[in-house]
């Protein structure tokens, strides 16, 4: 079971999102009033289908009189005029035509290639310039932005202080089931008086307008593509609609387009700081780090709720770990102790794990509540307010962006720990398998998270502080929720990339591990058979009853503890100079306890010159036969076993071998062979990065956190 509320949150989050894709016939229930973080994501990324409750039908249906009543000539439908001046309200006549005009007016976002001018020839030239960016996806949200704000404008006019006519519900959700998705464009918000921009481009849709565009098509054939709006209707077979009443100023005014965008952030966002946490478990493990800083002392002498959950689950994915090191308590005021990005993980990732909580919980209030405007109070009485406002959308954002600069520097600081060699505790420089002056290893990775969490610090940077001015001064003051959410999801996508690097730099460290100990067990027979025999030689020249035949046990075990030391501290050299080094520290060592005869110097360095032989060569056997089949599963605790067996066995990303980029990047796919099925670094960690955006690995983690 999950141990704490965020863990708690997040497995239930991820179990609903499961359950949902399992029971591909159970729809998405719309009633304004219980709507989910997981059922958004649900039909958003995995475009599960989408049905109005009846009950949520009928109070619609009967509150359609509300908005129609006072909706006649000469009354006041809002404090706002089409022109989106600066005139108190005003009487208006034509009451479907203002609801028309009002979309209409909202039309003035961009949308690259939209139209096709009549270009002259001094034009002709400059318009064939080559694009700096994409023409359409840098001025156009993503298919699931729009599925998810359709979703949830859809519940929110579903409350039944709405006053929104049943057949616009009705059309909402026979777009998403048809899959028909109108392009809405990427900028053109302040999300003061809502968004108005963005969702009277869903209006224009459902009016069949020829001038607004929606995606048509197949998504698993290939065959999605943009048409006119009356064409994307006529494709589905979904009739148009004209608007009367309260509808078209319900459509586009209001917070769905931000709130819908944060929940999607918000949900990757929590789901990379559960990873996060996992991985810092695997980081632990990796450095083999101690287990004291996690230990329930700590978080009851200073009880945050999300630091004793961070440090109780990274106590529970470290169970059957045999890197982790069990120092025994210590009495020392002075204590040699873990790096911080190990030692205090507990203290600076849970706060943020409380924060996307109460972001949460903001959320869910706002997708599950009436946010346009006005606003039905009785029967014939409008209300005037501001509930689409969206500061609370806003700071939500703001949280979770600044927690995803949080989580990247802690995952930044401990890979950075484990490829520098002055911190990784024994590892080899950059986590190279074969000679440190013939290759760069993961020296590359190191670059690239210095590149993402650089930008990281950037986005981080608050989106509210930067309030206009607008409308002639009807909006003083506006939320800029949906910037917030968009950069927010920018900042989630570049702490995606780093956790993937992380995790895939994290796998080549345990490997390295698991050899390490395969060759420390193959040697030390090997090291301690030649040492006795050069200790008894040397010996063998002063009496039977000489101190020196009684401590030779203790002296090999010394030179031992000494020879791996030493074999570790000089992770940044050549192999065979490596162990040359390691044993000129043991040469001196041993000769203090041997008979100062030439004898004994010689004999010693015969024993220097085999051991550095025998260590090559067990070095190089080793090596060779856990390249052929590596496995670091038996020394891995519990999560790591998981994450790890993930990356190597279902993602098949290799332990990186001194030979493999050499020979991967020719290989031209002809030998029908999976040997090299990755060409780069890069494309090891693209391939993860796919697996968190897909939910793939995160399912993995949501595994580990159910047994804890």
């Amino acid at each position: 079971m999950a141990a704490g509320e965020f863990s708690r949150l997040f497995v239930s989050h991820w179990r609903e999102i499961h359950e949902k894709l399992r029971s591909q016939d159970e729809d998405i229930i719309v009633d304004g009033q219980n709507l989910s973080l997981a059922e958004l994501v649900a039909c958003a990324r995995y475009g599960q289908e989408v049905v109005i409750s009846e009950e949520a039908a009928d109070a619609v249906r009967r509150n359609t009189d509300l908005a129609f009543g006072p909706a006649r000539e000469g009354d006041a439908v809002s404090a706002r005029r089409p022109s989106w001046g600066t005139i108190p309200p005003v009487r208006m006549a034509g009451v479907e035509q203002l609801q028309s005009a009002m979309v209409r007016q909202s039309h003035f976002s961009i949308l690259s290639g939209e139209t096709d001018f009549d270009i002259s020839h001094a034009t002709r030239t400059f318009a064939s310039a080559i694009p700096l960016s994409d023409p359409v996806e840098t001025t156009t949200m993503p298919e699931s932005w729009v599925r998810a704000i359709v979703l949830v404008r859809a519940n929110t006019l579903a409350y039944p202080r709405s006053g929104v006519r049943l057949v616009i519900l009705e059309r909402m959700i026979q777009l998403l089931n048809f899959d028909v998705i109108p392009r809405i464009p990427l900028r053109g918000s302040n999300s003061g008086v809502g968004d108005l921009s963005p969702l009277s481009y869903i209006g224009g849709v459902l009016q069949g307008k020829p001038a607004v565009q929606a995606y048509i098509g197949d998504r698993i054939q290939g065959g999605r593509k943009l048409v006119p709006g009356d064409e994307a209707l006529s494709y589905a077979e979904i009739e148009s609609v004209d608007f009367r009443g309260k509808d078209g100023i319900s459509i586009i005014m209001g917070s769905p387009p931000s709130s819908a965008v944060a929940c999607l952030a918000l949900h990757e966002a929590m789901s990379l700081a559960a990873t996060t946490i996992a991985l810092t478990a695997m980081s632990a493990e990796a450095l083999c780090a101690s287990q004291l800083s996690f230990h329930p002392l700590v978080g009851e002498l200073r009880p945050h709720p999300g630091q004793v959950e961070c440090a109780t689950n990274i106590r529970s994915f470290l169970e059957g770990s045999k890197l982790i090191s069990e120092e025994p308590k210590t009495t020392a005021i002075i204590h040699r102790v873990d790096r911080y990005p190990i030692r205090t993980s507990p203290q600076w990732i849970g706060p943020i794990l409380e924060e996307f909580q109460l972001s949460h919980s903001q959320l869910l209030i706002e997708i599950n509540s009436a946010n346009d405007n006005p606003l039905m109070e009785s029967p014939g009485s409008m209300l005037h307010g501001g509930n689409f406002q969206a500061k609370s959308v806003a700071v939500a954002m703001e949280k979770v962006r600044q927690g995803c600069q949080s989580l990247g520097q802690i995952l930044f600081s401990q890979c950075t720990d484990i490829i520098n060699v002055s911190s990784n505790k024994g590892l080899p420089s950059h986590l190279v398998v074969g000679e440190p002056s013939q290759t760069g290893g993961f020296k590359g990775t190191d670059l690239l998270i210095a590149s993402l969490q650089s930008e990281l610090g950037f986005l981080a940077n608050p989106v509210s502080s930067h309030v206009q001015y607008a409308e002639g001064g009807v909006q003083a003051i506006n939320s800029l929720a949906l910037i917030s959410a968009r950069y927010t999801l920018t900042a989630v996508d570049v702490l995606t990339q780093l956790a993937a690097a992380h995790l895939v730099a994290i796998c080549q460290a345990l490997d390295l591990r698991a050899l390490h100990i395969q060759f420390l067990y193959t040697l030390a027979p090997k090291f301690k058979m030649l040492t006795r025999r050069c200790i008894g030689e040397c010996n063998e020249q002063l009496s039977p009853t000489s101190e020196g035949s009684h401590n030779s046990n203790e002296l090999v075990y010394e030179l031992w503890v000494g020879l791996s030391q030493e074999m570790s501290r000089t992770m940044d050299m050549d192999s065979r100079p490596r162990f040359e080094s390691a044993m000129d520290h043991l040469q001196t060592r041993l000769l203090r306890e041997l008979p100062c005869t030439q004898q004994s110097l010689e004999l010693v360095q015969q024993w220097h010159s085999d051991c550095v032989n025998e260590i090559s060569q067990s070095y190089q056997s080793v090596r060779s036969r856990y390249l052929a089949a590596p496995d670091a599963n038996p020394v891995l605790g519990k999560a790591a076993k998981k994450l790890y067996s993930f990356v190597r066995f279902t993602l098949e990303v290799p332990f990186l071998g001194p030979d493999y980029m050499a020979n991967a990047e020719w290989d031209d796919g002809t030998s029908h062979s999976d040997k090299y099925k990755y060409r780069s670094i890069g494309a090891m960690n693209s391939a993860v990065y796919e697996s968190l955006r897909n939910g793939a690995l995160y399912s993995v983690v949501v595994d580990c956190f159910e047994h804890v």
